[in-house]
């Protein structure tokens, strides 16, 4: 792994059922990120996914590029786009520093209306891929 070096993309089809788990599994019982009405009468066009579904689809697409021996140490993010049901959103990754088996990785999810999620992502690297 060299700094540069980008990982394969992930494509995640943003279903209603993934936000709506998403939002339960946190516990983040918003009404935006379960009814579709009530989140219409606050602006949105509908439900739309909450930080911390997105903070895992993060270290889901870090952990499944790099392999299960990886170990998240930081997930940094901020959300941009909100993602919708029948949304997909694809995360990149691009390598930004290197520091023996410390890596710092770019993170952006993008959908059809922008980027949904920036950030950073600091790992420790399993031995495989540090070598």
């Amino acid at each position: 792994m060299n700094v540069g070096d980008t990982l394969a993309p992930l494509e995640i089809p943003v279903t209603r059922t993934l936000i709506v788990a998403g939002a339960i599994a946190s516990r983040d019982y918003q009404d935006v990120h379960h009814d579709a009405s009530l989140a219409r009468d606050k602006g949105s066009p509908d439900i739309f996914m909450n930080i911390l579904t997105t903070n895992g689809l993060v270290g889901r697409y870090i952990t499944d590029r790099l392999g299960p021996g990886a170990v998240l140490r930081k997930v940094a993010i901020r959300l941009g786009a909100p993602n919708h049901p029948g949304d997909t959103m694809v995360l990149t990754g691009t390598v930004v520093a290197l520091d023996g088996d410390r890596a710092e990785i770019r993170v952006v999810g993008a959908n059809g209306s922008g980027h949904h999620v920036t950030g950073t992502v600091t790992v420790i690297l399993p031995a495989e891929v540090a070598a």
